[in-house]
């Protein structure tokens, strides 16, 4: 890949010659097939980036990796609790819940409930899912920390090793939706949820899926959904202007603007989330292992200007780990901001500089080399690998990228520098999921092996404390102490749009990012 400036000449002639095909495609709008089948079938088609091997969900197994966003996500399973749009727990597949001590809770589950196969989504049946679950989910293991699971009459009864004061917060996650168990859950299309929907079938391309006519939570409008993993965005584009697809998500911010333009046809739903484009450094790698350097490596960023001209302004400046609009996000941290003359001055001090004129520094006669790992799925994430590649020369750090959809397998090998990815932040509502999974010694996701044990010893207070208050200014406290280490690189937050025809009705974006197909979703011929 080129650097900032020549990338973003391509991306605009790119944007240029993509506006003309779409402009042409929206005359042609109307050109599309029906989404009714012959019977009369209701069938939504839907394109997404969201999906894939690179996404860790190519499946419909909750207890298996990230598949539990697709359990979710396309209407197969569903929680205990879920998310309202303020993020605050609510009830769903139980009734409600009481902590008789600090390390337990007592849940109700509601009565009438039954898995897509007519077994009754019993506490029995909840029971015997949570304890497989936390048996084979390293995550949902190390997260939960249950050591009892039982079931007695209509309550499940969970007790942990650590204080659960987020413990209501971290069933809400996808890992957490309730399944049949004793079915086989390794054939992703015998995977027995509760949802609306129930797969017929399903690749790391594509997922079928087709009504559940046993829900428990009423009529399900929409007969059929196909969920297809569509990953250039340019095709992704033209397959909503054809008629391919009913809606899609992650459309280029490019061709976004050429939709806000048709609304006769096509409707943009959108809304702000804690997803985050961050890069883990790698304490690995002996140059990284220097302060300083990696402190160059964020005040190079122009977080402002990566917005507004590779991301059309679809997005807002991240300063640390969660967005402003949480209690203990956005202002509530500082970082060093765009600087790249002490960045400069820093490297210099690191010892770092250029001797042979070629524009990059060097240290012991090598240059200052880094190699950048990501994935293609999200957008962005390439863009954001374009921009970096720019500001870094501008201190004199020649970057490599390797931007792959087997990102996955260059992480495991430890072929990297800086592994940059798309997340989101609080997806439980609260700060600790991601605290728990990226700051300490211990967490899953702490992929440059971050060692701070100042960090590990406010992250077991923080576990342990069930005030609110309290709990927000650890969090606060924990992420400066990252910012401060410049362990993490935080670039920006997401503006999540989804783009649909107009006839698309209850078809929604989330803030957490989980809840798209729904009972609510319905398939008109408005918009075709």
């Amino acid at each position: 890949m080129t650097g900032f400036s020549g990338r973003h000449s391509v991306h605009g002639l790119l944007c240029f010659l993509l506006a003309g095909l779409v402009s042409c495609a929206i005359v042609l709008a109307g050109c599309g097939g029906t989404k009714q089948a012959a019977n009369g079938e209701k069938v939504f088609r839907y394109g997404t980036m969201a999906y894939g091997v690179a996404m860790y969900n190519a499946g419909m197994n909750p207890h298996k990796s990230y598949n539990g966003w697709s359990t979710i996500r396309y209407g197969v399973g569903e929680t205990l609790f879920r998310f309202n749009d303020k993020m605050q727990p609510v009830p769903w597949l139980a009734t409600g819940y009481d902590r008789p001590d600090a390390y337990t809770v007592r849940i109700r589950i509601r009565d009438g409930v039954t898995f897509s196969n007519g077994k009754p989504c019993d506490a029995e049946a909840v029971a015997a899912c949570l304890r497989h679950l936390v048996k084979v989910h390293e995550r949902a293991k190390g997260n939960l920390k249950l050591t009892s699971v039982t079931a007695r009459g209509n309550v499940v009864t969970l007790r942990s090793s650590q204080k659960t004061a987020s413990l209501i917060h971290q069933l809400c996650d996808p890992y957490g939706c309730i399944v049949d168990v004793s079915q086989d859950l390794q054939d992703d299309t015998k995977v027995i949820g509760t949802g609306p929907f129930l797969t017929e079938s399903l690749t790391p391309t594509e997922i079928h899926l087709r009504r559940n006519p046993r829900y428990w939570g009423g009529p399900v409008r929409t007969d059929k959904v196909i969920v297809k993993s569509i990953t250039d965005g340019e095709m992704l584009t033209m397959a909503l202007q054809n008629g391919e697809v009913d809606a899609v998500q992650g459309m280029p911010y490019s061709s976004i603007v050429l939709f806000e333009g048709a609304k006769d046809k096509f409707k943009i739903l959108s809304v702000p989330t804690s997803r985050v484009f961050q890069a883990a450094l790698n304490f690995r790698t002996p140059a990284l292992q220097d302060g300083r350097v990696r402190a160059a490596i964020c005040m190079a960023l122009n977080k402002q200007q990566f917005i507004h001209a590779l991301l059309n302004d679809n997005g807002y400046a991240a300063i640390g780990t969660f967005p402003g609009n949480l209690p203990y996000g956005g202002s509530k941290v500082h970082d060093d901001g765009y600087n790249p003359d002490k960045a400069r001055a820093l490297l210099a001090e690191a010892g770092y500089k250029d001797t042979d004129g070629d524009g990059y520094v060097d240290k012991d006669g090598k240059n200052l080399e880094l190699r950048w790992l990501t994935y293609t799925s999200r957008q962005e994430l390439p863009l954001l690998a374009t921009a970096m590649q720019g500001y870094l020369k501008k201190i004199g750090i020649r970057l490599d990228v390797n931007a792959t959809d087997n990102a996955g397998d260059f992480l495991k090998k430890g072929d990297w520098d800086i592994y940059a990815k798309a997340i989101v932040t609080a997806p439980t509502g609260d700060p600790q999921y991601y605290i728990a999974n990226h700051f300490t010694a211990q967490s899953a996701h702490n992929d440059g092996r971050y060692r701070n044990p100042a960090v590990d010893a406010l992250v077991q207070q923080f576990s342990g404390e069930f005030n609110p208050e309290r709990r927000g200014q650890l969090a606060i406290a924990i992420v400066q102490q990252v910012l401060d280490d410049h362990a993490f690189l935080y670039a920006s937050h997401l503006r999540m749009n989804l783009v649909m025809r107009n006839g698309i009705r209850g078809f929604v974006p989330h803030p957490c990012d989980y809840y798209e197909v729904t009972k609510d979703l319905d398939v008109t011929g408005e918009g075709r």
